[in-house]
């Protein structure tokens, strides 16, 4: 609505009945109010020309995976992480070639705790083509994510990229918190970014729709390597 013309309006953000009138007893007779809703003033609102990366900790990132509501997803884009090669198991699979069930660690305490209340945890994770032996780890270690309730599903790289996937490690929680994982050419975790913006968000969340329709279950997958043509050996 336009004011008419020589008169003066005031805009009462999200103004309810009791706002409206302590305001109101200032009014002018030329003045008129007009009511806006919180939510357009923070949708359209002014916004800073370049976003402010939010970071957060590791631990305030671990306890994301205490307190989500229920649902919790990764992509992994990663030929390899720091974390897994520093961890015994990555060494039992060197030299075994199977990654061991360490199913009372913390991490798997806490997923088959959220799984078992009926939360929903998966993730996807990108293959090279042949696997880098950091990804031949983490297919093995498979057996262990979906001991916890997980659903956990494989994509080859190449049909990543066909989707438009996104080139780098995420969790999505509850649809509403995308925490974006920065690594370093080490491989090593860097800056976690919190991105809670409702537009962004929903391009994530995209992303794992196409992630999901593109993969395959983990069992599935692992049984690719042994009869696929395309995995040298």
């Amino acid at each position: 609505m336009r004011p008419a013309p020589g008169r003066s309006c005031r805009t009462l953000p999200g103004a309810g009945p009791r706002p409206f009138l302590l305001e109101a007893r200032h009014f002018g007779p030329d003045d008129m109010a007009v009511a806006v809703p919180r939510e357009l003033l923070v949708d359209h609102g002014p916004k800073e020309m370049d976003r402010v990366p939010e970071l957060i900790g590791p631990e305030e990132f671990g306890k994301l995976f205490h307190h989500f509501e229920h649902s919790a997803w990764h992509l992994e884009t990663r030929r390899g992480y720091a974390s897994d090669r520093e961890d015994e198991g990555y060494a039992a699979f060197l030299a075994t070639g199977e990654a061991p069930m360490d199913l009372d660690s913390e991490w798997c305490w806490n997923i088959r705790r959220q799984t078992t209340a009926g939360k929903y945890v998966g993730r996807v994770r990108v293959v090279d083509n042949p696997p880098a032996v950091g990804q031949l780890f983490l297919l093995s270690y498979a057996r262990c994510n979906a001991a916890t309730g997980e659903d956990v599903r494989n994509v080859w790289r190449e049909d990543a990229e066909a989707v438009h996937l996104p080139a780098q490690d995420f969790w999505i929680f509850d649809s509403r918190i995308v925490a974006v994982l920065h690594f370093g050419d080490d491989e090593v975790l860097g800056d976690i970014e919190i991105i809670t913006e409702p537009a962004t968000v929903l391009g994530y969340c995209q992303a794992r729709d196409a992630a999901v329709h593109a993969s395959v279950a983990a069992d599935e997958f692992a049984a690719q390597l042994g009869t696929e043509r395309r995995i040298p050996g």
